[in-house]
């Protein structure tokens, strides 16, 4: 969920989203703050890239920057590989273009399908099953289960942020009707 969705869900009192979603209070309230803690992390992590960003310019000014650092550089910057994975063939080249980030995202993680932003997911499963098997060295089958976990997770997430927008409409409704304000006063009571 982008940070918008994330903190309008912090900002409803918590007696409506409870009443939105038929939880109790308490469960509410604990999700508000795990939300709350999310958007805290992605400050920080937004924060530190900053940080390494800045040192990284400072050591290029400074001259005393190696090939090696500029390495770490590219992939904040979201750089993108090529890999020729036409090897087989040397005639026709079929190329990938996917960051080292993702691709190591998916390497790495039991359930990279989480871990990827929407758009990364998006680029994931559009890739063809093929090129995409031969630069993670896995095999066909398990790159479409791959790809299908992609899409099954943005379909998910369509259907949060759907949610989400039906929870505002529906929050906007009651706020506009005359007598909205006068039931909410009563609620709180």
């Amino acid at each position: 969920m982008s940070e918008e969705d994330l903190q309008v869900l912090i900002d409803v009192p918590c007696i409506e989203l409870a009443e939105e979603l038929s939880q109790s209070q308490p469960q509410v309230q604990v999700l508000q703050d795990t939300l709350q803690q999310v958007l805290d992390r992605r400050e920080e992590e937004r924060q530190s890239k900053q940080l390494l960003e800045l040192y990284l310019e400072a050591l290029k000014k400074e001259g005393s920057i190696i090939s090696k650092a500029a390495e770490p550089e590219a992939a904040l910057r979201g750089d993108v590989d090529v890999v020729d994975a036409g090897a087989s063939n040397p005639d026709t080249s079929t190329k990938i273009t996917l960051s080292d980030q993702i691709l190591t995202a998916l390497k790495e993680k039991p359930a990279p399908e989480l871990s990827l932003d929407s758009q990364d997911l998006e680029l994931v499963f559009k890739e063809d099953t093929e090129v995409l098997a031969l630069a993670l060295s896995w095999d066909k089958q398990k790159t479409e289960a791959l790809q299908q976990a992609c899409d099954q997770e943005l379909s998910r997430r369509l259907q949060q942020v759907q949610a989400l927008q039906s929870l505002r409409s529906m929050s906007k409704v009651k706020k506009s009707l005359p007598w909205g304000d006068w039931l909410s006063s009563k609620r709180r009571k």
